[in-house]
């Protein structure tokens, strides 16, 4: 029986996988073609089992393929120019020797006979190359995983140096027919790490290479596609376009988030697990597990303070930020899949890290803020019967939020209100419930937040006061926007600097919704 892998390559017949055909076919054209190209991902967006699954195709019909990883070499092995090429041939040759690589006699000798020769220099290692592709009948593609352990070694871009000059010069002399770098980090930014700040940071070697750009993220239809065989094989009466919608929505096709969130359902195995209850416990115990991806991102957002200020004021005050790719965070935090660019805009990449975020935010704050101490001990009086009294949330809020930081100007109320908000709500649902905020309302003036709590949902519209025009618009707004998630009832929280407001909460109805409206 076949099951859900997130640890090493993933194999079709061993584990239920998402087809990924459109890009292996969108890689098999550049290789084709005679293209050298990168893999630049995040940590576990599968990348591995790409090339895996690539190489396959590439030997079935016709290529010469050499994988390899340059995971496992030590500093040792670029010491100096010699000991890397023994090793990269070695590896190559180690290939051969176990009928990895389909190859002829003629190179696997050639390949052999390289232990022999004490010292590698740049014209020993060119006519090996030409000798190699000379007496190999099959066009020679080279794939190579995890590029970026090689990132502070000076002798890997003068490897890659060397495969330029012989790609240039393809026409007079055999070279390798492709070449596959894959990685986190492309080579720019490999470069980076090794050059002086005053030099130029983005001559590269590898200027020869074209970029993979296809979208690798798990479609819905593709994560539908292996929810049905899942469902052949275990029968849960799972609705399955409702649940790849779900694990889409929360993911944005991360192949490990989706993989993972897969494989929490599945080894739970509760006759509800595969339900939108069973998903919300599923994305509580991946949010509250150590795993490297996750590891990553606290260590980027320490490493890179820019970073961390930037997400923080992206996700509680809605402040927008310019996608562009030279500024060096942004740079980063889209290489490892943190923010990815929409309509000009940098956005958190997913669900799932942005309620990481949001978790990780609180917690650095609730050390000193009053009002998420008064959410802890409020808790309790919220929750009858497995629903949660969302309503009496806002009257409570606004009592607290009235009495700890009435007497603020509104400069801080419109900055700092929306942010408070969030810190009440977070311990009233925690361990039970998720919140996150719609990307689209995400700005300084709006933002919608939906709260996920066993298995129903709840839509808060947390506004900024502009004057009743605006107040009428929201208001149209969230009753739109209740009506696409099929709810009745929703909320409304206005920060309102009027001195002749009214604060606490209402009751209206907009076009046949009920919506309870708080003002503070």
């Amino acid at each position: 029986m076949k099951e859900f892998n997130v640890t090493g390559t993933c194999f079709p017949h061993k584990h239920y996988m998402v087809d990924i055909s459109e890009n292996l076919d969108a890689m098999q054209k550049l290789v084709d073609k005679g293209m050298y190209f990168t893999v630049n991902r995040g940590r576990q967006y599968g990348k591995t089992t790409t090339l895996s699954l690539l190489r396959d195709r590439l030997e079935s019909i016709g290529y010469a393929v050499f994988f390899i990883s340059f995971e496992g070499l030590g500093d040792e092995e670029y010491k100096d120019f010699s000991t890397f090429y023994h090793s990269f041939f070695g590896m190559l040759a180690d290939m051969a020797e176990e009928g990895i690589a389909d190859i002829s006699e003629r190179t696997k000798e050639i390949l052999h006979s390289v232990d022999e020769i004490p010292e590698l220099d740049s014209r020993k290692i060119n006519r090996l190359i030409g000798d190699i592709c000379k007496a190999e009948e099959k066009k020679i593609v080279i794939l190579i995983d995890e590029v970026d352990s090689a990132g502070n070694h000076s002798i890997f871009l003068k490897f890659l140096g060397m495969l330029r000059a012989r790609y240039l010069k393809r026409e007079e002399s055999p070279t390798f027919h492709s070449v596959i770098l894959a990685g986190v980090y492309d080579i720019k930014n490999l470069k980076l790490k090794m050059r002086s700040e005053e030099e130029h940071q983005y001559n590269s070697p590898w200027n020869i290479a074209v970029g993979f750009d296809k979208d690798m993220s798990l479609q819905e239809s593709g994560i539908a596609g292996m929810l049905k065989e899942y469902e052949a094989d275990h029968s849960t009466g799972m609705d399955v376009s409702a649940m790849a919608k779900r694990i889409r929505d929360y993911t944005s096709g991360y192949p490990f988030l989706v993989s993972r969130l897969c494989q929490i359902m599945d080894e739970e195995g509760l006759d509800d697990s595969w339900t939108a209850e069973g998903f919300q416990r599923a994305v509580k115990e991946i949010l509250g597990e150590s795993n490297t991806l996750f590891d990553d991102l606290a260590k980027k957002l320490d490493q890179y303070p820019e970073l961390h200020d930037m997400l923080y004021n992206m996700l509680y005050t809605g402040r927008k930020y310019p996608y562009t790719g030279y500024e060096k965070e942004l740079n980063i935090a889209t290489m490892f899949g943190y923010i990815v660019p929409r309509d000009g805009k940098a956005c958190v990449g997913n669900r799932i890290f942005e309620i990481w975020m949001y978790n990780l935010f609180v917690v650095e704050a609730s050390r000193s803020d009053d009002i998420y101490k008064n959410g802890s001990l409020d808790r309790s009086q919220f929750v009858k019967d497995g629903i949660l009294d969302m309503r009496r949330v806002l009257e409570r809020f606004v009592e607290h939020y009235t009495d700890i930081y009435g007497d603020k100007d509104e400069r801080f109320h419109e900055k700092e209100g929306r942010k408070f908000f969030l810190f009440y709500l977070k311990p009233i649902i925690n361990g039970t419930g998720n919140f996150y905020v719609e990307a689209e309302t995400l700005d300084e003036g709006r933002m919608d937040v939906v709260v996920d709590y066993l298995g129903r949902q709840y839509v808060i519209e947390l506004k900024i006061w502009r004057g009743p025009a605006y107040h009428e618009e929201g208001e149209q707004q969230l009753s739109a926007y209740l009506d696409s998630m099929h709810l009745d009832h929703g909320y409304m929280l206005t920060f309102n600097f009027n001195q002749k407001k009214y604060p606490g909460v209402k009751e209206v109805e907009i076009n046949g919704k009920q919506i309870y409206e708080a003002v503070v």
